[in-house]
This record gives C-alpha cells, structure tokens and sequence, in this order.
C-alpha cells in the first residue's frame, strides 16, 4: 500500500548492488528453463524435498515445531495430524501444494489471502476466516527477557480496504510493467507484513504469496529449493530487514533498499543452490543418491546419520544407508560407533 501509493517505490534509488543482483537473477532465470527441459523427471526429487522442507522451516520461524518424521508423513502420505502444531503444518502443507501445482490459476485477490488463512487453520478447532477484529502490534524480546513494541501494524478497522487497494495497486505495476518485477514484488510482501493483516499466521501467508508472486513473473526456483529453509537459516537479517525498511513507512518515507537487497539476495541463494545440485544430478536412476552425496559435502566432518536424514527431506532410509555404505567403500567416510546414532568421519 504505502510503496504502492502514489507510485513511492519508483523513486527510490537504485544501487549498483541491487542492479547487479537483478541482473544475476535474470541469467539465473534462463538457466532455469533449460534445467527444467533437460532433467524434467530428475528435477521431481528435489521438488518433493522443497516441499518438506518449506513446510517445516515456515512454521518453525514461527516457533511451530513439529518432529521431521511426521512432517514427512504428513507431506507425503497425507497423515492425519495429531496435535495443534501438525494441524498447522497441514494447513500450510495444503497451500503450498496448490501453488507448486498449478500457481497460473490463482490470481492475487484479497478473497484469495482470505481463502489461504482459511485453509492455514482448517484442521484447527479454531476456525480463521477473516481479518484481525483487533489491532495488534508486533513484538521483540529483548535479551534480558524484556518484551518490546517492535512495529505498529495498520488499525483493523483499516485493514480490509488496505489490502484490496495493495492487490489492485500490485497487478496494475505488473499489468503496465512500471517497474522490475522482483522488486515490485518484494515491495508487495514488505507492505503485507506491515499491514498484518491477520491476528496470527502473516508470516506463513507472506511467504506463500511470495512464492505465487514469483511464480507468476517467472522465477520457479522456489519449487526445487526451499525459500522458506533460507529465509530460516538468515533469519535474523529477515527480521533485521523487515525492521529497517518499516521504519516511517506510515509516513510514506521507508527505505525500500535494506528489504529490497535481503530479498534478492534470498533467491540468488536459492539459484546458486538449484544449479549446485542440479550439476550433480546427472541421471534419474542415481538422483537421490547424488543429492545425498551433496548434503554430506555441506555437513560437519563428524555427523550422524539423522544429519543426513534432516539434510535430505524426501529421501528414504534405505536410500541413504546405501549411500553411506557407498562412501565408505570408497573410504570417503569411516563410522566412528555403531547404531542409527554413530557418528561418521569424512
């Protein structure tokens, strides 16, 4: 709304940074057509593992936990959730299935973002089917345990008009191509955030969005990589950059640039990641092998086998018990016990 109004994001100055990184990301995107052509049934292993892996970092960032084995049932076997967290992470599951699976259909509405945070609680006792009906602010803890006010969020009251006019302002920049699509697009979910438009769950549905947004200017990284996994493994600048770029963003005088740089940077992260692991994937048959080989390479010198299970999401036991035997045929790596808790030495 506020980056939105009266054409604000237009004039904010353009780094040779942020120039550079959207430059990178466009090359980045036509790789990614060529990779999608050329490992067509490969790439299907690492969608299910971002798929996994998007579900639990959302929800973890939010200080929703759930034990990795059943999130994987819940991905991939559609297990009934047992508790409050694994209604949630259902809920959030069911969304990010939609997008990967046909995003072309869902056109950004406000009655979708009211659908979406229906759905995020569907399994939930409490049923969630609108707007916050109060005003709510948004918190910091500071280390001594002091509790903060962080960011005022818009009134409640000013809330459903905010995020139609956000929605129309948003189509009509891409519909006229006034700006860089990453970057209206990034202007997009800072402007939610502060909006806040729910009394819980914005942050799951600012990152939905996120990926249905990319997906329809054209960047798919986010179906083979978890953007939700890195925003989790950088989550202090996330929040560091929210902050800073939220800052008089009433007044209409916010600094895009420090939301705009986090963001950018997150999906050039996300391509560097994608292109990695595709160049080790080099046939259907052996793909989940390889991308066990890859996960190791990032790990520990000592790590265990529940390591490697956390690192591949998606992965079967018996496939990565294969692949340690391999490495260690090989004497890549050596155990250093016995059990499913041993540790391995590279």
């Amino acid at each position: 709304m506020k980056s939105f109004e009266y054409d604000y994001y237009l004039d904010q100055p353009i780094s040779q940074k942020i120039l550079i990184a959207v430059r990178t990301l466009g090359e980045y995107k036509g790789k990614e057509t060529l990779f999608k052509d050329q490992f067509r049934e490969v790439l299907k292993t690492l969608q299910q593992a971002a798929i996994i892996q998007s579900t639990e970092s959302s929800n973890r960032i939010e200080g929703i936990f759930v034990p990795e084995k059943r999130i994987r049932m819940i991905v991939t076997q559609n297990s009934k959730p047992q508790n409050r967290p694994e209604e949630e992470v259902a809920g959030y599951k069911d969304i990010l299935t939609e997008i990967h699976t046909n995003a072309v259909k869902y056109k950004l509405t406000p009655q979708l973002i009211l659908k979406w945070i229906k759905q995020l609680y569907r399994y939930t006792p409490e049923k969630v089917d609108g707007y916050k009906k109060e005003d709510n602010t948004i918190l910091d803890i500071l280390p001594n345990g002091k509790t903060v006010i962080r960011f005022r969020p818009l009134s409640a009251k000013a809330t459903p008009k905010a995020i139609e006019k956000l929605c129309e302002s948003f189509n009509k920049s891409i519909a006229q191509n006034k700006a860089e699509p990453l970057l209206a697009v990034a202007s997009f979910v800072l402007d939610f955030e502060c909006i806040h438009p729910f009394k819980d769950g914005n942050g799951r549905i600012g990152r939905l969005l996120t990926l249905l947004l990319l997906y329809h200017i054209g960047y798919e990284v986010g179906r083979f990589i978890s953007l939700e996994r890195i925003i989790e493994e950088s989550k202090e600048s996330y929040y560091d950059a929210l902050f800073k770029s939220s800052q008089k963003w009433y007044e209409g005088e916010h600094d895009l640039i420090p939301w705009w740089s986090y963001f950018l940077s997150t999906l050039i992260a996300a391509y560097k990641e994608f292109e990695m692991r595709v160049g080790k994937i080099t046939t259907p048959k052996g793909a989940k092998r390889e991308m066990v080989f890859a996960a190791i390479e990032k790990l520990p010198d000592e790590f265990s086998f529940s390591d490697v299970q956390r690192a591949c999401p998606g992965i079967s036991f018996a496939t990565i018990k294969r692949s340690l035997q391999e490495l260690k045929k090989k004497k890549i790596i050596k155990p250093l016990g016995k059990g499913r808790d041993a540790k391995y030495s590279k």
